[in-house]
């Protein structure tokens, strides 16, 4: 597909798109318009989990779903913004592992060969 025809795609920044975004954006789509992202899919990078969302997207079309507005706020190669503060509590923190520093018992540490020479 040549850079015009790319420029002509449903969605414009589509190669630009994480893919969450990506499965987001095409919730706004017609069933035509995603056979064409698809077949563009698949002459270039192939990626299963687009291609998947796809064809599911296409099943539901096809089974009544109608395109609705999709979610926009994802943008292109961007980190979804914080809301200040961590999940993170004391509730989902992982242990401390401190390994001994000579090895573990299922992987005794070696001596060193002798260098006398």
């Amino acid at each position: 597909m040549t850079h015009h025809e790319r420029d002509d795609l449903p969605l414009p920044d589509y190669d630009h798109l994480p893919v969450p975004a990506l499965r987001e954006r095409i919730r706004s789509l017609t069933a035509e318009e995603i056979e064409r992202l698809l077949a563009y899919e698949h002459a270039h990078a192939d990626r299963l989990p687009v291609v998947t969302a796809m064809r599911a997207r296409l099943e539901q079309l096809e089974q009544g779903a109608a395109p609705t507005s999709g979610d926009h706020s994802i943008r292109p190669e961007q980190s979804p913004p914080t809301r200040g503060g961590s999940r993170v509590g004391t509730d989902t923190t992982a242990e401390a592992v401190n390994p001994p520093p000579h090895g573990v018992p299922a992987q005794p540490a070696k001596p060193k060969g002798d260098r006398r020479g």
